[in-house]
């Protein structure tokens, strides 16, 4: 468990790349679309962080990550300025698929055929009856 400095550290190098994004050049990550940063993951030293990246459009995420690769070094620059640390971490991007298992997961709980009540002896009871 992270500690609370770190944790608000992650907060705040979640929130400035976040806007450090939009301001990449690089057409992979420019041209396509929506990026956002779900989290950050710190290490205790401060030498190297994290970020987990989201991409709307599925098909450029692996562009997007080598263009934020890419990036990294003018990322890293900026985030110093921003932040008043002692060392400004080493960035690396790390695809979050978080969003898709939850909207995958929440699909099967709503598909009766994949779903089975808990208790057998409650199997007759119907819950939602469709018209």
């Amino acid at each position: 468990m992270p500690s609370n400095r770190i944790g608000r550290i992650n907060e705040e190098i979640q929130r400035e790349m976040s806007s450090l994004i939009r301001t990449v050049k690089d057409p992979r990550v420019a041209d396509a679309g929506m990026v956002s940063v779900t989290a950050v993951e710190t290490t205790p030293d401060l030498k190297y962080a994290k970020i987990y990246v989201s991409v709307l459009d599925k098909s450029a995420s692996a562009q997007v990550l080598k263009g934020l690769k890419s990036a990294s070094g003018y990322l890293r620059r900026e985030l110093g300025r921003a932040l008043n640390l002692r060392n400004t971490p080493e960035l690396s991007f790390v695809r979050d698929d978080s969003i898709d298992k939850g909207a995958h997961i929440l699909d099967m709980l709503r598909n009766p055929e994949v779903v089975k009540p808990a208790n057998p002896a409650n199997a007759h009871i119907i819950l939602d009856e469709e018209d």
